[in-house]
């Protein structure tokens, strides 16, 4: 949520935003959930960013790393590179864009679209766990929360994932767009990635399958 509005600044004729924090080119039709290629994602992000963002930076991808087989390696002159919120991989750069509010868990979040990742509330089996109230969201804010084919590993709906909406996201009048069918504490947290999060990834790029890194996210 925090980079909509920095993201907005950036758009042009070619791009679009859906659902508030992820970029695609308006002619790019890609399945919901893809694995990036075995040659590498790179990422140019760091040059730009002051100190402080370089280190957020460098944290979230710390997260990321710790749990699975996803490695981040500096950039020298390889032709694919990564600065992105785009879903999957995309050939040359891909821009990760990151707003002076956010936080290391905003930026894994975005990260982890990179990896293929749409939002946890998006899923096709989440009305046996959230009810979406339409009629609260902000008009043209709808697509935020269409539904989207994707492969859930066979893991359980988390409403604790760090890439699940709050409950007030797109609020039209301060009231919930989501409501969890069944209680829960941290709807939305942007503080670390879950156990579902973490496996989520860990299966998408074998980790524990193979000695080989499939992914090696890079900056200059």
């Amino acid at each position: 949520m925090c980079l909509y509005l920095f993201m907005t600044e950036l758009l042009t004729d070619t791009h679009a935003v859906v659902q508030g924090d992820i970029v695609l080119y308006k002619s790019h039709h890609r399945s919901p959930l893809s694995r990036l290629s075995q040659e590498p994602v790179l990422d140019r992000c760091l040059r730009v960013f002051p100190a402080r963002r370089t280190d957020d930076v460098l944290s979230a991808m710390a997260m990321i790393s710790e749990h699975t087989c996803v490695s981040f390696h500096r950039r020298t002159s390889e032709a694919n590179y990564l600065c992105a919120s785009y879903v999957g991989f995309i050939s040359g750069e891909q821009s990760l864009f990151v707003g002076p509010l956010c936080i290391v868990g905003n930026i894994v979040h975005e990260i982890l679209h990179a990896l293929g990742f749409h939002h946890e509330h998006t899923r096709k089996d989440r009305t046996q766990h959230i009810k979406i109230l339409s009629h609260n969201i902000m008009k043209g804010k709808e697509k935020n929360f269409a539904m989207q084919d994707g492969e859930t590993f066979g893991l359980s709906y988390d409403t604790k994932s760090i890439m699940h909406y709050g409950s007030g996201y797109f609020s039209v009048n301060g009231l919930p767009t989501i409501v969890p069918l069944v209680e829960v504490d941290n709807m939305g947290q942007r503080v670390k990635m879950t156990e579902a999060d973490i496996q989520r990834v860990r299966r998408l790029y074998n980790c524990g399958m193979s000695t080989v890194y499939f992914t090696g996210i890079y900056w200059p």
